[in-house]
């Protein structure tokens, strides 16, 4: 069950019984042909459409091949994936092979193709053109009268975007034959190869064709210079260049969907060493659980409790389009049984004006219930319009979601929770014996609580819809939150078990990136080091019970070869960075929260108490920049922080509050927010209070940026509310955050460098994202009731 027109990233078809393709496919097999699924692979000018033109200009062999291109899909038109899906789906199930011309440089992007030929019993190939970058930008920026109008300047950054972003594809994805098409030779023999693939023949299975790894698009940058000086000119819009694109012209970037190549021939290796390639691919794998991080919701409210369905579809979009810019990499469907649903019709064409991705933000006809069964949709995670008492019952969707989960599931409720109050959530997670479980794979279900706008219901507003809007924001902020949550869970128990897996097996390598990133900034680290030094050096003077002066070895703390075992104890139950060490210049907040005596004379220390210890940034990254450092023993990072810590998180956030008042009083133009690190580089746990303003010297780089400004910073309160529900809170250690594009935290446009987006938030008058602005995430003059107690 596939939505007209809809933006999924993800649905892959029917299961083959339920479509009666399943006797076809056996009977296919047994005259020894099986339909076959290519999937293309390469980036706008690599040749894509013209080897799948190729092919079925020159088939003479019987066997009937169709090209699925999405720049065409929509009546000639640019459409989605989804209609890619349920077009290569229709060709397979008459017996049809089929090429899928669309870039798909990422696993994700590939997924569900594989997962749909493997349904409909398809040899699934793929087709990976391997052309130099310079000779993809020149064909893509020379090119005029493209099927999906991508050519001219803009062309040559969406190339240069996407081979930043390629993943090579592996067997594991479930591949059953992959080649590599290295340059015009290699594509003259794939062509040959494929035209004269007859309905009864097969390929052999395997990687063929594949050049051993290296820097494959060495001087990328320095063409595309040439690129923007030589040939924006002949692009559409003359006056823009490469580095000052305006807003508009990014979606060329963003939607990488809607990216096609161009001209190009394109050939194939010989197949050699196909088992030394085969066990590369193996070796080489990742996996990623498209599922897992998918969110199916019904509409909140909207049925029963009668809310306005106008109002609350700009609340679904303004909700998810914040959500999404927080976190990378999750999903969000909202779902409908009804075609004619006036909801998923608003929210559809609210979230195209607001130019959500619609791979990641998209609607969909079906029962939440049988999502996967009956809609081929996989989404572990699945939110249920619940009524305040969490029980079965009423009608509509909290009904069906209990008549699904069964007895198993109104226990594990009962467990979790008794009542609910609007505006918030519980997650549940579903027994393996429940049927939604066994059935559809639904691991959580989400129960969420909105405002009720009929008198006939409970807790009735008497339509007082500025109370009812901000419940209702509240409770898709409260699911969202949850779902994130949920995610990360999932993620680090996956992160435990390959670290597990490596430490049995004694394999510790650090990635050659991330030592680069740690050396870039030892230079400032040690500065901060040489800040504290007179505590380092004279730390016997110091020692006292529970000092942890020396471990039991006696090496000092101060050298970077002593772990620390505090925290190596607390990951083993948080699932955070197993084994941690700390180098010696990450332990100065350590000995400065131990022995604050020493410099309180010192500017730098604001305030000394008991609990802890409040000292300005020695490096701040903004106009006003302040660390609370507690002084508990042992706790070194979120990772360490568990329920029984709560009372100390509240009066380190106070203290934040406080200070954040004193600036204020001071300046009253700034906006302060108060959050940790996910993973801190240095050790003992630490709030920041940092304005947003970010006008500093010391913000130097894209990983001092990202620190702030992504899912990497947790918002004091939300860490204090995910300890009080879940006893600890979820980490993210994850290079990739860091190493994200630098985009404004308050209009998310992008920008090439530091100096650049300095310039640019000096004079940036867009509003926070609507999320910050909600449960004092940010403090300013103007916000009423600062404190979360």
């Amino acid at each position: 069950m596939y939505p007209a027109g809809g933006g999924s990233a993800s649905a892959p078809p029917p299961p083959a019984e339920s479509t009666g393709v399943g006797a076809k496919a056996k009977q296919d097999e047994e005259s020894g042909g099986k339909p076959v699924m290519v999937v293309l692979v390469g980036p706008p000018g690599s040749g894509k459409s013209t080897f799948a033109e190729a092919v079925l200009a020159g088939s003479a062999a019987g066997r009937p091949w169709v090209r699925v291109c999405q720049d065409t899909i929509g009546n000639n038109k640019a459409g989605t994936k989804i209609q890619c899906l349920k077009a290569a789906a229709d060709a397979l199930k008459e017996g049809e092979s089929v090429f899928i011309d669309r870039c798909n440089m990422d696993r994700e992007q590939r997924t569900d193709f594989v997962k749909l030929g493997s349904t409909l019993h398809a040899d699934v190939h793929a087709i990976s053109l391997e052309l130099p970058a310079k000779v993809c930008i020149s064909r893509a920026v020379s090119r005029t009268g493209h099927e999906g109008n991508l050519q001219g300047g803009k062309a040559a950054l969406v190339v240069n975007r996407m081979l930043q972003k390629k993943e090579t594809p592996l067997l594991t994805e479930g591949f059953t034959r992959i080649m590599f098409c290295n340059d015009d030779s290699d594509i003259k023999k794939a062509v040959d190869l494929y035209s004269s693939l007859g309905s009864s023949d097969s390929l052999p299975s395997g990687v063929f064709g594949q050049k051993s790894k290296g820097p494959v698009q060495v001087g990328i940058m320095k063409f595309l210079k040439k690129a923007d000086s030589s040939s924006v000119e002949k692009s559409s819009d003359p006056k823009l260049t490469l580095s000052e694109r305006k807003p508009e012209h990014q979606d060329a970037v963003s939607k990488e969907e809607n990216v096609e190549a161009g001209d190009c021939s394109i050939e194939v290796k010989e197949e050699l060493n196909e088992k030394a390639e085969n066990r590369k691919q193996a070796k080489g794998s990742g996996s990623y659980d498209i599922g897992s991080h998918t969110l199916a919701f019904p509409s909140i409210s909207t049925a029963d409790f009668q809310f306005d369905l106008d109002r609350a579809s700009d609340i679904i979009v303004e909700s998810a389009a914040d959500f999404l810019r927080k976190y990378n990499n999750l999903r969000l469907v909202l779902v409908d049984l009804s075609k004619k649903s006036r909801i998923l019709s608003l929210v559809k064409d609210k979230a195209a004006k607001k130019r959500i991705d619609s791979s990641r933000f998209f609607t969909f006809v079906g029962d939440i219930t049988q999502l996967l069964s009956k809609g081929g949709l996989q989404c572990n995670v699945i939110a249920n319009a619940a009524n305040w008492r969490l029980k079965p019952g009423g009608g509509g969707v909290n009904a069906a979601i209990f008549n699904a989960g069964g007895e198993a599931l109104q226990h594990a409720t009962k467990k979790c929770a008794d009542t609910l109050r609007p505006g918030s959530s519980v997650v549940v997670s579903v027994p393996s014996t429940s049927p939604l479980h066994q059935q559809e794979g639904v691991t959580h279900v989400i129960h969420v609580l909105g405002p009720n706008m009929n008198p006939m219901r409970p807790d009735y507003l008497k339509n007082d819809y500025t109370k009812g809007c901000k419940i209702l924001r509240e409770a898709y902020n409260s699911l969202f939150e949850n779902f994130a949550s949920t995610v990360q869970s999932y993620m680090r128990k996956q992160n435990n078990d390959s670290v597990a897996d490596k430490a049995a097996a004694s394999v510790i390598t650090p990635s050659d990136s991330k030592m680069k990133r740690e050396g870039s900034h030892e230079s400032e680290r040690m500065k901060k080091h040489k800040s504290f030094q007179p505590i380092l050096t004279s730390k016997k003077q110091h020692e006292g019970p529970g000092s942890n002066a020396l471990n039991r070895s006696g090496t000092s703390l101060g050298s970077s070869d002593a772990p620390n075992q505090a925290t190596e104890a607390g990951n083993k139950n948080s699932g955070a960075v197993a084994g941690k060490s700390w180098g010696s210049w990450a332990q100065a907040l350590y000995e400065l929260a131990m022995h604050p005596d020493k410099y309180k004379n010192s500017d730098s220390i604001l305030e000394i108490s008991d609990e802890f210890v409040v000292l300005k940034d020695l490096y701040p990254k903004a106009k006003k920049h302040v660390l609370v450092i507690s002084r508990m023993n042992g706790l070194d990072s979120l990772a360490d922080v568990k329920k029984e810590h709560l009372p100390l998180l509240r009066k380190m956030h106070s203290a934040g509050v406080k200070w954040a008042q004193k600036f204020l009083e001071e300046d009253a133009s700034l906006v302060f927010r108060l959050g940790y690190h996910s993973v801190p580089s240095m050790r003992q746990l630490h709030l920041h209070i940092i304005s947003q303003d970010f006008n500093s010297a010391s913000l130097k780089n894209k990983k001092h940026w990202n620190s702030f400004t992504t899912s990497f910073f947790r918002d004091s309160v939300d860490v204090i509310v995910e300890i009080e529900q879940h006893g600890s809170t979820t980490t993210s250690s994850d290079d990739k955050v860091l190493a994200m594009e630098l985009r404004c935290h308050r209009c998310r446009s992008a920008h090439p460098n530091i100096p650049k987006l300095k310039s640019h938030i000096a004079n940036c008058k867009s509003p926070f994202p609507s999320y910050l602005l909600q449960k004092n995430r940010l403090l300013s003059s103007s916000t009423e009731h600062m404190d979360c107690t």
